[in-house]
């Protein structure tokens, strides 16, 4: 079907030296020319393309001859112009488009070293992992990264404070200034001590605070506590720690916790399922609310990440007034990724509704829930089996035999004293405390032997342990579902060729692209189905089409 114009009305002029071109390929080609504007003009009855030319918007007629009425007119939108320019120039970015931190290293560093080097920014995914991997990655994105932006994850651990204590502690001592907080339901006094460390005024008499934090969060409850300045109590106990001065806390009580913040919707790992087009606008209402009510010197920016894995999806966080747009599920099927050849595939295999809620190793007494992928694993099943038997039992002893066997013989593939033994040594090693607990209480002790199946099953996955791949655990939303039907018969639909940028560049390539045709729905121009959809495209036709 041709594209058609819904009404007469002129909004212009156009007029060339070449001829306008006619027909649904000439719309299309000059929609995907996003550097350059789109004249439709309206010619006996039909639409046609003025290439180049000048165009004058107004509906009094120039003099100048083979001039041509205007019927919509879209000007350049390169995909750097997406976003808010305050958040690109705070992290030093071209793109306002983050690789969001994926626990155990998923978010590898060489996905990290790819985004920055490509003008976007990756969080390391540090969650899960010792210090000296930690260490490790901090060693080679300073090496490498030098002048480039990064950052690194923050996760929550309401059960072991002392662990998030020790990695702020590295963090500040080799120089991170960057973090994504992650899995927060409360502020905790590491997450200030790192935000706080170090602030001062400058010789200009403005506060300035070295140390960012971009929150991720889907509760408007925790999101104000990010968008206001650090509680007070948590200032004072840093002080009396001597871990700050009075001064800093002074200082602190004129920015928040968070400037820029990531409205977290259906996504990946912990979620609230939150829908997309609604928590934006609410996030975005309580950034103005805050905004006024503090009288920050530095805006607040609100990006959205879950469930962005299409141009279609990503064009309209821009357009609900995302500052940037975070990636996560579809970055895991990334040959980058720091994960197995095994789940990459599984992945690109999968459907928006191969997915389901599992109880959380970190979180499991808490009853708090991660998104993970269900198809070709058991995963999902057996973790809530274990929850089912947690709030059921009192201790192991207590699980009935015929339910004990199918636990050691398909979940733990060993006794369960053999898994207790392989639990204490893991615990006395990383948290001793827990050892001591559990031999006070038997219901805890059966936690942490639970916890132990739950933790081991994401390593299982990034190693691609065939003897356990019934139980890989793969954190993912349903947004790798949409990316694997958008990418479906274009070289995008193999893993082998889904590399960060490339998977980046189309999002934002795209974004713009369904932008402007929606720009041109917007004029009245009712475009054919092909026109305004983007299809999957190498990176080098792509930065060929940027740069012209």
């Amino acid at each position: 079907m041709e594209s058609l114009f819904k009404n007469n009305t002129t909004s212009g002029w156009w007029t060339g030296d070449t001829l306008p071109e006619f027909g649904n390929h000439a719309i299309k080609s000059a929609i995907i020319r996003v550097t350059y504007p789109v004249s439709l003009l309206h010619i006996n009855n039909r639409i046609a393309v003025g290439r180049d030319g000048t165009t004058t918007i107004g509906r009094k007629k120039p003099s100048e001859p083979d001039i041509y009425p205007l019927c919509a007119y879209v000007p350049p939108l390169h995909p750097e112009n997406l976003g808010d320019p305050h958040f690109k120039k705070a992290h030093d970015l071209r793109y306002a488009y983050v690789a969001g931190a994926m626990a155990r290293g998923i978010t590898s560093v060489e996905m990290v070293e790819e985004a920055g080097r490509a003008g976007m920014i990756g969080f390391f995914g540090s969650a899960g992992l010792p210090l000296d991997e930690v260490e490790s990655a901090i060693n080679r994105l300073q090496h490498d990264m030098s002048g480039l932006p990064f950052g690194f994850n923050l996760i929550n651990s309401p059960n072991d404070p002392e662990l998030e204590t020790a990695i702020v502690r590295l963090y500040l001592r080799r120089g991170i200034k960057l973090i994504s907080a992650s899995a927060y339901l409360a502020i905790s006094l590491p997450l200030v001590y790192f935000r706080i460390k170090g602030i001062y005024r400058d010789a200009d008499g403005e506060v300035v605070c070295p140390n960012k934090v971009i929150a991720k969060v889907s509760r408007v409850e925790v999101a104000r506590k990010f968008f206001s300045p650090p509680p007070e109590k948590l200032l004072m106990q840093l002080v009396d720690k001597k871990m700050i001065t009075k001064e800093e806390a002074t200082l602190a009580r004129s920015v928040p916790v968070a400037q820029d913040l990531t409205a977290e919707a259906d996504s990946g790992g912990h979620t609230d399922n939150r829908p997309a087009i609604s928590l934006l606008p609410t996030m975005l209402a309580l950034r103005d609310e805050m905004a006024e009510k503090y009288n920050y010197k530095m805006p607040l920016c609100v990006g959205l990440g879950g469930g962005i894995a299409t141009p279609d999806s990503a064009a309209a966080a821009f357009a609900m007034g995302a500052s940037y747009i975070l990636t996560g599920s579809i970055n895991q099927a990334c040959v980058e990724a720091g994960t197995s050849e095994i789940v990459r595939q599984m992945l690109a295999e999968a459907t928006q509704a191969d997915v389901a809620m599992a109880p959380a190793a970190d979180m499991f007494e808490m009853g708090v829930n991660v998104q993970v992928l269900k198809r070709g694993t058991m995963f999902p099943f057996r973790a809530a089996k274990l929850y089912e038997f947690y709030r059921k039992y009192d201790k192991l002893e207590n699980i009935p035999e015929k339910q004990r066997t199918i636990l050691e013989r398909d979940f733990f593939h060993c006794s369960f004293e053999e898994e207790w033994s392989r639990t204490k040594d893991f615990f006395t090693k990383f948290d001793p405390r827990q050892i001591n607990l559990a031999e006070k209480n038997p219901k805890h002790k059966m936690a942490l032997v639970f916890r132990s199946y739950l933790g081991q099953s994401p390593t299982w996955a990034t190693t691609g342990n065939h003897l356990r791949k019934m139980d890989y655990q793969i954190w993912c939303g349903p947004a790798i579902g949409a990316f694997n039907e958008w990418t479906k018969g274009s070289f995008l639909e193999k893993p082998e060729n889904r590399k960060t940028v490339t998977v980046a560049m189309n999002l934002l390539l795209g974004a713009a692209v369904a932008t402007r045709s929606n720009w041109l729905r917007c004029q009245g121009v009712r475009l054919s189905a092909d026109i305004g959809r983007f299809s999957p495209m190498e990176l080098s036709n792509i930065l060929e089409l940027l740069d012209k």
